[in-house]
C-alpha cells in the first residue's frame, strides 16, 4: 500500500483545490489591508497606553480569516468541519476600549471579503471605514464632558460658584456631594462652552471655595 493510495478519498485532489495565484494575490491584499487597518489604528488609539501587539493581531486576523475562508469554498465538507472546530475556541483577553472591536470586526470582515473574491468591496469598503474613522475618532470638541471636584466651606459659597457655573457652562450636573461640618465637596458633569479652562482659576479665587479641580473624562460615569 502506498501513500496516495492511504488518502485515495480526494485528500491528495484537495490540494489543487485553490491555485497558487489565488492563494498569493489574496494573502498579499490581506496583509496589505491588515497593515492599512493597523495603521489607521495607530492614528485612532484613544487607550490610556497604544498595544502595538494588538495592532501586530489585526494585521495576523485579517490574513488567518483569509486564509480559512479560501479553504472552507474550496471544499464543503471542509467547512463543516471547520465550524465544529471553531464552535469550542474561547476568547479570554477582555477587551478595555470599545473601539478595539471595531477594528477586530472589520479585519475579520475584509479578510472575509477578500476570500470570497470581492476584492474591489474590500478596498473601497476599508477605505471608507478607515476615513470615516480618521474623522470621527480624533475630532475635538469643546462639548466633551468633564468632572469638576468642587471644595466649598458652606452653603453660601455654594451657591455663588454654581451660579458662577451657569454663566459659564453649557449645561452642569451634580453627581454627587458629600457635606461635612464645614466643608461641602461637590462631583459636578460639565459641558463647556468652548476649549478654554480659564474659568476654573477665578472659580478657585472665589471667596469661600477651596479647591476646583477639572478633569476630562471618557462620559462613563461610576458611583
Amino acid at each position: 500500500m502506498t501513500f496516495q493510495d492511504i488518502f485515495k478519498s480526494s485528500f491528495l485532489e484537495n490540494v489543487t483545490g485553490v491555485s497558487i495565484l489565488d492563494m498569493a494575490v489574496a494573502l498579499a491584499l490581506a496583509f496589505g489591508l491588515g497593515l492599512f487597518i493597523f495603521l489607521v489604528y495607530q492614528k485612532t488609539c484613544t487607550g490610556v497606553m497604544y498595544s502595538s501587539s494588538f495592532g501586530v493581531t489585526l494585521v495576523a486576523l485579517t490574513m488567518i480569516t483569509t486564509l480559512v475562508i479560501l479553504a472552507v469554498t474550496s471544499n464543503v465538507v471542509l467547512s463543516l468541519g471547520m465550524v465544529g472546530a471553531l464552535s469550542i475556541v474561547r476568547f479570554r483577553t477582555a477587551i478595555k476600549e470599545p473601539l478595539d472591536i471595531a477594528f477586530l470586526f472589520w479585519a475579520i470582515a475584509v479578510g472575509i471579503v477578500l476570500a470570497a473574491g470581492l476584492i474591489p468591496l474590500a478596498v473601497f469598503g476599508s477605505g471608507a471605514i478607515g476615513v470615516m474613522l480618521l474623522v470621527f475618532v480624533n475630532r475635538k470638541s469643546h462639548v466633551n464632558p468633564y468632572i469638576l471636584v468642587l471644595q466649598c466651606d458652606g452653603q453660601d459659597s455654594e451657591a455663588r460658584a454654581l451660579a458662577y457655573l451657569e454663566q459659564q457652562t453649557l449645561r452642569q450636573a451634580v453627581k454627587s456631594k458629600t457635606a461635612r461640618r464645614g466643608a461641602v465637596e461637590l462631583n459636578l458633569e460639565l459641558r463647556l462652552k468652548s476649549d478654554r479652562t480659564d474659568f476654573i482659576n477665578t472659580l478657585a479665587d472665589m471667596e469661600g471655595v477651596q479647591s476646583a479641580v477639572l478633569v476630562s473624562y471618557n462620559g462613563d460615569y461610576m458611583g
